[in-house]
């Protein structure tokens, strides 16, 4: 009872005063589309803080309320765009809102970054490339050839999907120098912010989830049930609910393979029922498997360096 007590009184606003308030902590910055013109149902509180006495990031949630922690030493290192662009949440910064900035050093990370020349954003969109094209090789040669199975076919989808998502999108953004949205909306951010300049490479990014509209995102959340996805099944429903079907589709399947990565690897020796609802989560009718997927990677990765 005290517990739910304690856990009524967390709000944004309060969380927000107890962090300024803290003197361990020297930024305080709000993340995501929470009390902006863009929020809708499924917008959660994101708070970012540079902390003292803090040597490794963190992450914590509490009542819908998630504060992302970095040391201190981040917000001094930072300030170089050539550290930054090898360590730092760049997204997450540049779009981040500064609440609490006494140093003023997270201010002038985010003018960094939204002032980079056209020359650093295309070299950082090199160093993207080269990176997908080394991912790309190993997941060629872990997953491809001779005497793989149906594990390996599983793993190279989600091993693409990982590379368009997390190193080609961004690298895409570049060419607009923009940032990715990650929220649960994701499918949907891509088209607005790249689908009509970059109609190839968000084609390709998309034929990788096999998105199927409600239809689709019915099926994928009736599979999740049994599977130890209760929270992530919930924030997919409220994005269903508010028409976010391929975004809802989407963050189900990256979670599934992110949380169940060790079924995928002993695929043959799981359960026929929950090969089946895994299987409708990862969209193993609807996605390309194996060689295919990788394949499409490297398309994805000439798309980018193209700019098509």
């Amino acid at each position: 009872m005290a517990e739910r007590k304690t856990e009524s009184k967390v709000t944004p606003e309060r969380v927000s005063e107890r962090l300024v308030a803290d003197r361990k902590v020297r930024a305080v910055a709000h993340a995501g589309s929470y009390d902006t013109d863009f929020a809708w149902a499924g917008s959660q509180p994101l708070f970012v803080t540079f902390e003292r006495d803090l040597s490794l990031p963190a992450s914590e949630t509490r009542a819908g309320v998630t504060v992302q922690r970095y040391p201190y030493a981040n917000l001094e290192g930072w300030r170089d765009w050539e550290r930054a662009k090898h360590e730092a949440p760049l997204a997450l910064l540049a779009t981040s809102r500064v609440a609490y900035d006494p140093t003023g050093y997270y201010g002038r990370i985010q003018r960094t970054l939204w002032n980079l020349s056209e020359g650093q954003l295309a070299a950082h969109r090199s160093e993207l490339l080269f990176q997908a094209a080394e991912a790309l090789k190993d997941a060629v040669g872990a997953y491809t050839g001779p005497g793989h199975g149906a594990q390996e076919q599983l793993l190279a989808l989600t091993e693409a999907r990982d590379i368009a998502l997390k190193v080609l999108y961004p690298a895409l953004l570049t060419h607009l120098h923009a940032w990715p949205e990650f929220e649960i909306r994701l499918p949907h951010a891509w088209r607005a912010s790249a689908g009509l300049r970059f109609p190839k490479a968000v084609y390709h990014l998309e034929n990788l989830y096999g998105f199927g509209g409600e239809d689709e995102a019915r099926r994928v959340l009736l599979a999740t049930r049994g599977l130890g996805l209760v929270e992530e099944e919930r924030r997919a429903r409220k994005a269903f609910q508010a028409g976010y079907y391929d975004g809802a589709v989407r963050y189900l399947r990256d979670e599934a393979a992110r949380m169940h990565r060790h079924d995928l690897e002993r695929w043959g020796f799981i359960s026929s029922a929950r090969r089946d609802k895994l299987g409708t989560l990862l969209g193993v009718t609807r996605s390309p498997l194996g060689p295919a997927a990788l394949d499409i990677v490297k398309h994805l990765i000439e798309d980018v360096r193209e700019g098509q």
